[in-house]
């Protein structure tokens, strides 16, 4: 899952990374200008945005990303704490609102609810064949055996579970393990899938020439 975190105070901005690229691709970018550019550039699957930035509130640019119906989860993090403040968030658009300072713990699991309806998904369990992921615990596994994977095999197959069925291409993939502007070498995508293969079976990740890779159950 590819994040995008729009927050300019560089404490919290270095220290939300940290706790966040523990679970996810995350790009961070401080102001409107570059939301806006990331955004456009990438498929997001949710934005953490703060409202009071250099060049203008987190608000217009909610606003004008609803006014073109972009789906993306939107979670606001700011310290306007009145109800006022929170009513007007979510009435622009945001899929929730959380009021710094928070905790970790609750911060990710916001994002984790967020993340599964944007897969609608709201179960507990994710499940193709014999394979199954517990989005809470970041977990897999495969015939009731847990899986263990490094983290790039594991970021890459939760990608793949929750497009089940359908093909992710390339460049999704790439992003999401790498984000925007990579120097990753072209075979290093290959290399993960063909590691992943290695523990699922090569049945359940076919390759689609020219368009991406698709999880299916055998």
């Amino acid at each position: 899952m590819y994040l995008l975190l729009v927050e300019d105070d560089l404490a919290l901005g270095r220290a939300l990374l940290k706790l966040l690229q523990g679970h996810y691709r995350v790009d961070w970018v401080r102001t409107l200008r570059d939301a806006r550019t990331h955004f456009a550039a990438a498929e997001v699957d949710l934005v953490l945005l703060d409202l009071g930035l250099p060049d203008g509130d987190g608000l217009s640019w909610l606003q004008q990303l609803r006014n073109t119906e972009q789906p993306v989860p939107v979670l606001i993090l700011s310290a306007r704490d009145q109800l006022d403040d929170r009513i007007q968030g979510l009435d622009t658009g945001a899929d929730d609102y959380l009021v710094k300072p928070f905790e970790p713990d609750e911060l990710l699991a916001r994002i984790r609810v967020l993340l599964r309806r944007r897969a609608g998904r709201a179960g507990a369990v994710i499940r193709v064949g014999e394979l199954c992921f517990y989005p809470d615990r970041r977990q897999f596994l495969l015939a009731d055996q847990p899986l263990e994977l490094p983290p790039k095999e594991q970021q890459l197959l939760t990608v793949l579970i929750m497009a089940a069925g359908k093909v992710v291409s390339r460049e999704r993939l790439t992003q999401q393990l790498y984000g925007l502007g990579n120097g990753a070498d072209s075979n290093t995508l290959e290399v993960h899938i063909h590691a992943l293969r290695r523990q699922l079976g090569k049945e359940r990740i076919q390759t689609l020439r020219g368009q991406g890779y698709r999880l299916v159950a055998p």
